[in-house]
């Protein structure tokens, strides 16, 4: 007797786990007694406080006991369990994951007139290797597949290709049918039938493009597609295949890519599909150029028109603005489509989605840069104005409306000094805070007192909200 073992109670109040393989791809395809057969075995597996023996099996499940064997060889024969004895009749279990990666075996007899008839499509043509014949059976087997379906298949498909053409292809067209639910002898022919009945729709496909042969499944297939499942009409599909030319050669694949990508974008007439294809043209004509503003070159657009010009032609801007906006870029050393990306950004939050509007804005910065490069000048500063020059100006002529007479005089008092621009914001600063809006008042006012930026000084020194917020203007990051 065991040393331990789980009580009846415990066991009644436990699961069965069955996997969703076992549901999905062999329940449907077996009699009602031999999932019975099946489940109540794997909960028998569990249960080692049971008497699983034969006979309490079928008394238990209301059969008999060669009802019982014969579940179980069905079982043995699709894979999933292994008959170890007979007398008295013993069972393992093998999982599942097991039996889709391993070579099923079959009885002998199962499949000998497939492989006749097998042989007889390829004779002349080529031989049939064992592993092809055993692809062939797992494929019935998983697919529940009638074996004389699957041989009209491979007839078709060797009549239709004129060649010694390979499993993989005959598998994988049977493989679409069986899954569009074709699996029987009947179903094959039916389809077959539609097949031989050349549609004027492929007629005047291949007649376009001059093809003189019959159709091949796939193309047949997808030609159905485009018709039914698509919903393209067949003026759209030629007008597709007319646009092949020279090197660009037509190909039922490449077609189907094109249309497809139409059928996701919703563009189903030749008037939307031609309306999409002109302005696609001028978006790639459009990232030529901008490139070109920018120095850039890049043999493939796609990208950089999906990435980057659509989106800044979805926010309102237009191809002169976009060009602008890329010299201007250039000019101020931004020659990525990255660094691009943001100005246009920065543009679209301050609303400027025109060319004039742009122009004004871009008037406005170039007076006032010419105002901050007198000063500049006047405290001998030599080099050329930058944002946060910019930003500085902003401050003192908005936030703390300073006149320009005294900045310029401000700026006068900054001469000399060794960090004159940041000596002219503390004065600023402290005109500020004291009030003083006139020049006179400013003349009247003495000037702070100038110590040199070091860390001693720097603590030895008190200083107001206004004039920190002036010192350390220069190295704030501007929000774009």
């Amino acid at each position: 007797m065991s040393f331990c073992r789980f009580s009846t109670e415990f066991i009644a109040n436990s699961k069965t786990e069955l996997d969703n393989i076992f549901i999905n791809d062999y329940l449907p395809f077996a009699k009602p007694t031999d999932v019975v057969v099946y489940i109540y075995g794997l909960y028998l597996c569990n249960s080692n406080g049971f008497d699983n023996s034969l006979s309490n099996v079928a008394q238990t499940l209301n059969m008999s006991e060669d009802d019982v064997i014969a579940a179980y060889e069905f079982w043995e024969e699709q894979g999933l369990v292994q008959i170890l004895r007979t007398n008295p009749l013993q069972i393992t279990y093998i999982p599942l994951k097991n039996v889709i990666t391993a070579n099923k075996l079959y009885k002998p007899d199962k499949y000998t007139i497939f492989n006749q008839q097998a042989n007889e499509i390829f004779k002349g043509k080529r031989s049939i290797s064992k592993h092809e014949y055993q692809e062939y059976y797992d494929f019935i087997e998983r697919y529940h597949v009638e074996q004389e379906a699957l041989l009209m298949i491979m007839q078709y498909c060797v009549d239709t290709k004129q060649s010694a053409v390979g499993y993989n292809y005959i598998l994988t067209v049977a493989k679409n049918w069986a899954n569009e639910g074709i699996t029987s002898t009947l179903q094959v022919e039916q389809r077959l039938q539609k097949f031989q009945e050349k549609s004027p729709e492929m007629c005047e496909i291949f007649n376009l493009v001059g093809i003189k042969r019959s159709p091949y499944v796939e193309e047949r297939s997808l030609l159905n597609k485009w018709l039914n499942d698509y919903g393209f009409t067949i003026d759209v599909i030629l007008h597709i295949c007319k646009s092949f030319k020279g090197k660009n050669r037509f190909s039922f694949e490449k077609t189907d890519k094109i249309l497809s990508k139409y059928y996701e974008m919703k563009l189903f007439s030749i008037q939307e599909i031609d309306s999409y294809e002109c302005q696609k043209q001028e978006l790639y004509t459009l990232a030529k150029d901008i490139n070109k503003a920018l120095g850039l070159y890049y043999e493939n657009l796609e990208n950089i028109v999906e990435s980057y010009i659509l989106k800044w032609i979805n926010m309102g801007f237009d191809n002169n603005l976009l060009l602008d906006i890329a010299n201007y870029c250039f000019k101020s050393s931004i020659r990525t489509l990255e660094g691009m990306d943001k100005s246009v950004t920065k543009f679209y939050k301050l609303g400027l989605l025109s060319v004039d509007a742009f122009n004004e804005y871009m008037g406005n910065i170039i007076s006032i840069d010419e105002k901050i490069q007198l000063l500049l000048d006047k405290m001998d500063v030599c080099r050329v104005v930058n944002f946060i020059d910019r930003e500085n100006y902003k401050t003192w002529t908005e936030n703390w409306n300073m006149g320009e007479n005294i900045i310029e005089y401000a700026a006068s008092i900054a001469k000399g000094k060794d960090n004159p621009v940041k000596y002219l914001s503390k004065v600023l600063a402290d005109y500020h805070e004291k009030g003083i809006k006139t020049l006179d008042e400013a003349k009247k006012t003495s000037p702070v007192e100038y110590v040199k930026e070091n860390k001693k000084n720097f603590k030895g020194r008190s200083y107001s909200s206004t004039q920190l917020n002036a010192l350390f203007q220069s190295i704030d990051e501007v929000d774009v």
